[in-house]
């Protein structure tokens, strides 16, 4: 397992702070993404690597229904984002385009920005600092959907 380096926000992070909406005029994800968390972190795109790891507070992805959001963040290689808790929306779109999103209550308090964490998507855990936190486990058929890409993806497989 590899070490992968979190990058903390707090609470109520919106699709606009991950996206801002003057970007979705752009041609597509792969342009998009250098714009990533750009009002909160500026210089984010330019320092994150494949792997890495978005740890929030409660309630991340709030605001519009934009799709743009959990793509940029998968765009970059973000290996999943693990909050206190999600707008439905965007777990569900972040589900749908094969994006990791985990609840896991107990870990915002126990990392910092820049800290390393190890994730265990089949068994529900991650660790970090020392200590190994529960989270909410996938179901299989989730696991499922996110490990052959997405939902389309994996309902193209489905009529293979």
């Amino acid at each position: 397992m590899n070490s992968n380096q979190i990058w903390k926000f707090h609470n109520d992070v919106d699709t606009d702070q991950i996206i801002a909406s003057q970007y979705l005029l752009l041609p597509d994800i792969e342009a998009m993404k250098q714009y990533t968390f750009e009002s909160l972190d500026p210089s984010f795109a330019g320092k994150v690597h494949p792997g890495d790891i978005v740890v929030a507070g409660e309630n991340f992805g709030c605001g519009s229904s934009r799709e743009q959001a959990p793509s940029v963040l998968k765009a970059l290689g973000i290996q999943a984002v693990i909050a206190k808790s999600f707008a439905r929306i965007f777990y569900r779109n972040s589900i749908n385009i094969g994006l990791p999103v985990i609840v896991c209550k107990e870990l915002y308090d126990a990392v910092s920005d820049g800290d390393t964490a190890n994730l265990d998507l089949s068994a529900g855990t991650v660790s970090a600092n020392g200590q190994e936190f529960t989270c909410t486990k996938l179901p299989e058929y989730m696991q499922k959907i996110l490990s052959e890409g997405g939902l389309i993806a994996s309902l193209n497989k489905e009529d293979e």
